[in-house]
């Protein structure tokens, strides 16, 4: 379960998320089996108990999954004993529906009783598990993770933008005056509560502000090249993610190079997903590459906290490029 799914402790999961519907299937179908084989191990029957068991599980398994999502902004505004309470009602009532009147739609039956018995079974199991997963996953561990991950990429950051405003101090105070402003924007960031998604144009403005104090360093030789028109504003995104990427751009693709080199960043939106991709100079030769790794998955860690399985980061590594591609559901500010 991620962190938005699970903020506090005793809360239903949520719905509509891809993870949480695989995780279903996978628990109801793994108990459907351990039901069959139960009853018996040999392989002809056994394929002939579990197909009457999925007969009638399965109709009940897509109307829950289909009404559960339907209802999930209802059933999280509800109290969480309350909200268990609908959730079981609803498992009872779909049971009942299909055991009765499922018959001739589905070819489901059996003994009423034992099929409430055994949706109960299947209901609190599952209820248990999302409970003890969203107690693991509390605020204060996930809070203790992020930060911990935090911590490991400030130390390189800290340390060249400083070297960069000092090199200014003397020869261009006022370029070194604009530069601590910019830092200090980008450590009040860094020391915020940074547990909750973030407005992507929020992100967008730290990391442009994270590659002005760059190119004070390295001049002509960084050129950034971004293209956000089709990026929505008020979408959200796990804090501290871009500028990360962006900071190993600049230590992998641009700083051992002589020559000027260009790092590109697009972000758009695709249907339902948000797509941010980072294309930088790259060297198969390159110095740093496992620690370029560290950090990816870093924020790989990040994106599965907040989203699950909705949210996906690949790498694509050419002769001359290196591409980093995220993918996020598209989550909207609320006004």
């Amino acid at each position: 379960m991620s962190i938005n799914q699970n903020a506090n402790t005793g809360a239903l999961p949520n719905f509509r998320n891809l993870g949480i519907l695989l995780r279903i299937l996978v628990i109801v179908d793994g108990m459907c089996l351990a039901a069959a084989l139960l009853k018996t191990t040999e392989a002809l029957a056994l394929m002939e108990e579990l197909i009457e068991v999925s007969s009638l599980v399965q109709p009940i398994l897509i109307l829950s999954l289909l009404t559960l999502a339907a209802g999930n902004d209802w059933l999280h505004r509800l109290r969480y004993w309350h909200a268990t309470a609908a959730v079981i009602a609803l498992e009872l009532a779909l049971t009942i529906a299909v055991s009765s009147y499922g018959g001739q739609l589905f070819g489901a039956g059996g003994g009423l009783v034992r099929n409430a018995v055994f949706c109960l079974l299947i209901t609190g199991i599952l209820i248990g598990y999302f409970d003890l997963r969203g107690r693991a996953l509390s605020p204060a561990l996930a809070e203790a993770r992020l930060q911990a991950l935090q911590a490991r990429i400030r130390p390189h950051f800290l340390f060249n933008s400083i070297n960069a405003v000092l090199s200014l101090m003397r020869q261009e105070p006022r370029r070194a005056e604009q530069a601590l402003e910019d830092l200090a924007d980008l450590f009040r960031v860094l020391m915020a509560d940074n547990r909750q998604l973030a407005p992507i144009a929020q992100e967008v403005a730290l990391a442009k502000q994270y590659l002005s104090i760059e190119e004070l360093r390295l001049g002509d030789r960084l050129r950034v090249e971004w293209d956000t028109e089709q990026m929505p504003a008020d979408a959200l995104i796990p804090p501290l993610v871009l500028q990360p990427l962006l900071e190993n751009a600049v230590y992998h693709g641009i700083e051992p190079r002589s020559e000027p080199g260009t790092i590109s960043i697009l972000i758009r939106r695709a249907a339902e997903q948000m797509h941010l991709t980072l294309r930088n100079p790259y060297r198969a030769d390159g110095a740093h590459h496992a620690g370029n790794r560290m950090a990816l998955a870093n924020i790989r860690e990040r994106l599965a906290l907040h989203f699950d399985a909705e949210a996906g980061i690949k790498t694509v590594a050419s002769t001359d490029s290196y591409e980093v591609r995220i993918v996020i559901p598209y989550l909207k500010a609320r006004a």
